[in-house]
C-alpha cells in the first residue's frame, strides 16, 4: 500500500506496473463495490473529475449489457475525456463508441470477417505461422517470449486487412503508440524499418509525429485522436484505394463509410486486434509457468487446451477497464449515480468476484464454467473473441510441446498502464537437447 487513499490506487497507472491490484480489488468488492475513484494528473495529462468504479461480477454485467442507462456514446469509453467537442464526436463515430442501433450497423459491417467460419479459414495458417514462430527460436534456448508472440496477432491481422508484409511493424508501432502512451517505453514506438516499407508505408511514416504531439496551451494531444495518429489514418486510406480482395478493408471501402466512420473502424481493428491479444500470450504463459503443477496437466492433457485458455483469460484479464457515461440519473449498488458521471467497469475485479468463482485465486484450468468478462458482455461482447482464443490455444499449446523444460529465465517486466494488464518482457528458457 502506498499513503496515498486506496481507491486512487486503481486509476494510478504506476499500480499496474507493479501488478494488478487484486488485494485491493477484492477490499472494494467486500465494502465498496460501486465507489468513487479520484482521477489526478497523471505526468503531463490533467486531472479529470473523477469516476464511479465498479468492481462486483454482477453489477459489470448489468452496465455492460444495460446501453440505455450506461452509455458508450455520451463521453466514448475511456476513463480520460477527450480534449475538445470535436474530438469527442471524431470518436463518437467509432463502433466501440456508440450504442444500439448505430452500433449495430457498424458490428454488421465487419462481423463477416469474424465469425467462426471466417476464423477457421485462417486456422491454418495460424498454426503454421506458430510452429513457424516457435521453431524459428527452438535452437536458442532462450528468448523474450513477448518479443516473440508479439508477432502472431500482428501477422494475423495484417491477413484480416490486407496489409503487406512488408508494413505489418507500422501496425505494431500504431497499437503501441495507443495502448501504451502511459509508458515511456510504447509513447514513441517506432519499430518499422522504412527501407522495408511499401510506398504507401513509407508516405505514412513520414507523417509520424517526431515527438507526442501538444495543443496551443501545452497540454499533449491524445494520443487515440486523429491529430495523435495522422500517420495511421493516412494509411488507412491509401489502403483502402486498392484494398485486396476479400480482406476487411475491400468491404468496408464497399459499404460507403463515413469518413470518420472508416478511419475510427481502421482504429478500432488495429489496436484490439494486436494489442490485447499480444498481451494475453505472454500472460498465459506466465501464469502457467507459475502454476507448475498446472503447466504439467495443460502438457499432459491437449484436450484441455480450450478450459485451459478460458482460465488464462479470467485469471489475466487483458483489459483492466472500460467506460460507460451515465445516460440519466440511476442507482448501482446502492449509489446514486447522476446523469453524466463517468462509470468504469474493473474486468480483473470482476474476473476473481467469489460470489462468481469459487476459490478464485487459484488457477485451475479444468474450471467449469468459467463466466469471466474478458472479452466483455452485451452488445459490445468482443468481434474478435473467437480469433483471439484460436491464436491463443495455438501459440501456448505450441510452446508447450516444443519447448521442452520451458521456465522463466528472469523477472517479466510489466506495462505501465491502467488499461491494459501487459507484459513488455518475458524471458524464458528451454532445453535444447533433443
Amino acid at each position: 500500500m502506498t499513503d496515498r487513499a486506496p481507491a486512487s490506487q486503481v486509476f494510478d497507472p504506476a499500480t499496474y506496473a507493479r501488478g494488478v491490484p487484486y488485494a485491493l480489488f477484492r477490499e472494494l468488492r467486500d465494502h465498496s463495490p460501486v465507489c468513487r475513484v479520484p482521477e489526478p494528473a497523471v505526468g503531463p495529462w490533467p486531472a479529470g473529475p473523477g469516476y464511479w468504479g465498479v468492481f462486483r461480477h454482477a453489477d459489470v454485467k448489468y452496465v455492460l449489457r444495460t446501453p440505455e442507462l450506461f452509455s458508450s456514446s455520451l463521453g466514448a469509453t475511456q476513463i480520460r475525456d477527450p480534449d475538445t467537442a470535436d474530438d469527442l464526436e471524431f470518436l463518437r463515430s467509432m463502433v466501440l463508441n456508440q450504442d444500439p442501433p448505430a452500433h449495430s450497423r457498424l458490428r454488421r459491417i465487419v462481423a463477416a470477417a469474424f465469425t467462426p467460419r471466417a476464423v477457421r479459414e485462417l486456422e491454418t495458417a495460424i498454426e503454421e505461422r506458430t510452429r513457424a514462430l516457435v521453431d524459428g527460436v527452438a535452437h536458442r534456448g532462450a528468448a523474450d517470449f513477448a518479443e516473440l508472440a508479439a508477432d502472431l496477432p500482428v501477422q494475423t491481422l495484417a491477413d484480416v486487412l490486407g496489409v503487406p508484409q512488408q508494413d505489418q511493424r507500422l501496425l505494431f508501432d500504431w497499437a503501441n503508440r495507443v495502448i501504451g502512451y502511459q509508458d515511456a517505453d510504447y509513447a514513441q514506438s517506432s519499430t518499422a524499418d522504412p527501407a522495408s516499407l511499401t510506398p504507401m508505408g513509407r508516405a505514412a511514416l513520414a507523417l509520424r509525429p517526431s515527438a507526442p504531439p501538444v495543443r496551443p496551451d501545452g497540454s499533449p494531444v491524445n494520443p487515440r485522436s486523429r491529430h495523435g495518429l495522422p500517420d495511421m489514418f493516412h494509411y488507412a486510406h491509401a489502403l483502402a484505394e486498392a484494398p485486396r480482395p476479400g480482406s476487411v478493408m475491400a468491404t468496408m471501402a464497399a459499404e460507403g463509410l463515413a469518413r470518420e466512420e472508416f478511419e475510427n473502424m481502421f482504429f478500432i481493428l488495429v489496436v484490439a486486434g494486436t494489442e490485447t491479444l499480444r498481451n494475453s500470450l505472454p500472460g498465459g504463459l506466465l501464469t502457467l509457468l507459475d502454476h507448475p503443477d498446472q503447466f504439467e496437466l495443460f502438457r499432459a492433457r491437449p484436450d484441455l487446451t480450450g478450459p485451459a485458455v478460458e482460465e488464462v483469460l479470467r485469471h489475466w484479464s487483458p483489459v483492466v477497464h472500460i467506460r460507460r457515461t451515465a445516460a440519466r440519473d440511476t442507482e448501482l449498488g446502492g449509489v446514486r449515480i447522476r446523469r453524466g458521471e463517468k462509470v468504469v467497469v474493473h474486468h480483473p475485479s470482476a474476473n476473481r468476484d467469489e460470489r462468481v468463482f469459487a476459490d478464485p485465486d487459484r488457477f485451475d484450468i479444468t474450471r467449469t464454467p468459467n463466466d469471466h468478462v474478458s472479452f466483455g458482455f452485451g452488445p459490445h461482447y468482443c468481434l474478435g473473441a473467437h480469433l483471439a482464443r484460436v491464436q491463443l490455444r495455438a501459440m501456448l499449446r505450441t510452446a508447450a510441446d516444443r519447448l521442452p523444460g520451458l521456465e522463466r529465465a528472469g523477472e517479466p517486466v510489466r506495462l505501465t498502464s491502467n488499461f491494459l494488464n501487459g507484459l513488455k518482457h518475458l524471458p524464458v528458457r528451454w532445453r535444447t537437447d533433443r
